[in-house]
């Protein structure tokens, strides 16, 4: 394994590097299809990399953000490509551990969308490297030697050991950094654990999260819109609910604001109004708790009064010609947090998640160039209009100008 002790500060002092992300959990080689088809029959595979957290540190370090991914691989080939190529991207990879019994994680998986039935994904990741994470021997300094630190709930299914490092990350505690936490439900890693209940229970834990409208639907039994999703996960004082090809819904409460102004220089206002909600987006009373039926309930630990419910910020998602859906939910997180980093209001916090999806929606395989600083905060003032005539096509975060599809008059 490697040694203890990277990341250390550049005067040579031995503290810790603060850096602006850090990111946890399992990357794995993926062997995208040379042609459509399914798995027995394709004849050949290029080789990638993909995972949620290192898809979000790859996409914050070429935003020019300093980012550093924690994780365990394999003492293998594979280990060793993941390593270089997430590297590659300025990522700070010192604080990956190298483990000689357990392998690094592979995937297969054909061309079609993830959302249709066609699609086939074949994890080869049972006993990796990366499910031997634990609090013992995790740098717990160096995971939180970030101004934001960032998780998914595909690390606490992973093993009990990943869990209890989830939940060590998530608990109250002074000084921890910014949590940010995407739910990423995956309900074919918890065949049997309550994997529902306890994705809530971290999100509950956490300051900043992200979770698909569908996703809590399918986990926590949620409908009728973002509200109702506000109104099961009140604790995070930033909740960003994706509502897939309509747009996202941001809710901010003031104690999210404090928090976010004691990490921040400048802090983020809460909105001010009511934003216009898209269509079939309803207002709702209290949904039904995940585990008892009845009205949300707080975290066991917390007898403290619910707070009262902020009305949300929407902003419709982009017209996109999709070419892949793998990662765009990793980018959106990465494109809110980057805009999150530099102060940006919370409307263009949103767009900037909204663009940095656009760029994994219209690129094969989960990593995808982001628009430049420049690009991006020219499309995201936009006015309304404009930013609803929009049309993004592949290629189009290459352009040092917007191309002819995404100008506006």
């Amino acid at each position: 394994m490697t040694a203890t002790g990277p990341c250390n500060a550049p005067d040579g002092s031995g503290a810790v590097e603060v850096v602006d992300v850090v990111t946890l959990g399992e990357s794995m080689v993926t062997f995208l299809p040379s042609c459509p088809g399914r798995l027995a029959d394709v004849p050949s595979f290029d080789r990638a990399i993909g995972g949620a957290e290192s898809n979000v540190a790859c996409t914050l370090a070429a935003a020019g953000h300093s980012v550093r991914w924690v994780s365990r691989v394999g003492a293998d080939g594979f280990g060793d490509h993941l390593v270089e190529a997430i590297g590659a991207y300025g990522v700070d990879v010192t604080a990956v551990r190298r483990d000689p019994a357990r392998p690094t994680g592979i995937y297969f998986r054909t061309a079609g969308d993830r959302s249709t039935a066609a699609h086939e994904v074949a994890y080869y990741r049972t006993g990796s490297a990366a499910s031997a994470m634990t609090v013992g021997n995790t740098d717990l300094d160096v995971v939180r030697a970030g101004r934001v630190l960032h998780l998914s709930g595909i690390t606490a299914a992973l093993s009990e050991g990943c869990l209890g490092l989830m939940r060590e990350l998530t608990a109250p505690r002074a000084g921890r950094p910014l949590i940010s936490f995407d739910v990423n439900h995956r309900p074919g890693l918890w065949p049997d654990a309550d994997g529902a209940g306890v994705l809530l229970e971290l999100a509950r834990g956490a300051d900043v999260v992200f979770v698909g409208e569908d996703e809590a639907e399918e986990a926590w039994g949620v409908t009728g819109g973002p509200e109702a999703v506000r109104a099961v996960l009140p604790e995070p004082g930033v909740l960003v609910v994706k509502q897939g090809s309509v747009g996202a819904t941001a809710f901010v409460s003031p104690a999210g604001s404090r928090r976010l102004i004691a990490q921040f220089p400048a802090p983020l206002k809460p909105p001010g109004g009511h934003s216009p909600q898209p269509a079939g987006s309803r207002a709702a009373g209290a949904a039904p708790d995940p585990k008892t039926g009845g009205t949300p309930s707080a975290r066991a630990s917390d007898n403290s009064p619910r707070p009262a419910p902020t009305p949300g910020t929407f902003v419709p998602a982009l017209t996109v010609d999709v070419v892949a859906t793998t990662g765009a939910g990793d980018a959106f997180a990465a494109g809110f947090l980057s805009a999150t980093l530099r102060n940006l209001p919370l409307r263009e916090r949103l767009r900037h998640g909204h663009l940095t999806a656009a760029a994994a929606l219209t690129a094969q395989g989960d990593l995808a160039p982001p628009p430049t600083r420049h690009h991006a905060d020219r499309l995201a003032a936009l006015d309304d209009d404009a930013w609803g005539r929009l049309r993004l096509g592949p290629g189009w975060t290459r352009a040092e100008q917007a191309p002819e599809e995404v100008r506006t008059p």
